[in-house]
């Protein structure tokens, strides 16, 4: 009896031990895992809901309640126009409610105020400029990679009356682009320089001066950075200040002295007045 008992001792401390050691283990774990969490919450501030695209949206497409869902975010790293409430998107079933997109969305892009139109706002040009401004089209040497809502400074090249050859200069700075026509049979490779129609926002003083530019010459667009507010001065290259010409200096002919011709002439008096009165020179 006495060793049936000191077996069921023996097993009981066992099976305590392990049950013990299983315990301490799951703890570990859990505050294993814990601090984890408390890591990764210090380093995003937490999480939060906001509206992305479930699907890819393309410019011009109509942005509805089935093309949107909520995702966690981390809350220190929200974008800036993000949406937080379905109310916010779409305030109510009506046509002054209804979205349209304004750029490409890429299928869990965030939904971005800038990128998508206000409520009952329709797509297009009319509600990319702002009062005062003007919409104007320019046919240009551009790069592909330029996109509505970027910034360009735009040159001009041509001949000036005085000057041998032609000129380039800069006749307008950070002009923001409001649309881009990619419409072509053939695709062109990434940066590649053609021809293609740009439509910029600007003043109608600036209107005229484009015009007069496309009239008398050619434009070419340069990107400028995001977030480069540099004011830059007046820029004009010819083609000898490009090469490092110095134009030769033009020396005068001498000058040359024509000899006065030579005269004679006899004096007479009469009384008190002397008259001088020319005649032949006999050599």
């Amino acid at each position: 009896m006495r060793m049936i008992f000191g077996l069921v001792l023996a097993v009981g401390l066992a099976l305590a031990g392990a049950a013990v050691y299983v315990v301490q283990g799951f703890i570990n774990k859990n505050q294993s895992a814990m601090q984890q969490e408390q890591a990764i919450l210090a380093k995003t501030g937490g999480l939060v809901e906001i509206y992305v695209a479930n699907k890819s949206k393309d410019y011009g497409e109509m942005l509805t309640p089935d093309d949107v869902q909520l995702i966690y975010w981390p809350k220190n790293a929200i974008p800036d126009g993000a949406f937080f409430k379905k109310s916010e998107l779409f305030p109510d079933d009506t046509a002054n409610s209804t979205r349209f997109v304004q750029r490409q969305i890429e299928k869990f892009e965030p939904l971005l105020a800038v990128n998508i139109t206000a409520p009952g706002e329709q797509v297009g040009l009319n509600g990319s400029i702002a009062k005062g401004e003007r919409a104007f089209a320019i046919e240009v040497k551009a790069a592909d990679f330029l996109q509505p809502g970027d910034r360009v400074d735009v040159y001009w090249t041509g001949s000036v009356s005085g000057n041998s050859g032609d000129i380039t200069r800069l006749i307008e700075s950070q002009l923001r682009i409001i649309a881009v026509d990619h419409n072509s049979k053939t695709k062109p490779s990434s940066g590649e320089i053609q021809n293609r129609t740009v439509t910029v926002a600007v003043s109608p003083e600036q209107v005229g001066r484009l015009v007069q530019a496309q009239a008398t010459g050619r434009l070419v667009m340069s990107l400028v950075g995001h977030g480069d507010d540099t004011v830059t001065g007046q820029i004009d290259v010819t083609t000898e200040g490009m090469l490092g010409i110095v134009p030769a200096l033009t020396v005068a002919a001498p000058m040359v002295v024509q000899p006065l011709a030579k005269t004679c002439s006899i004096k007479t008096r009469k009384g008190a007045e002397v008259i001088e009165m020319p005649i032949p020179c006999t050599n």
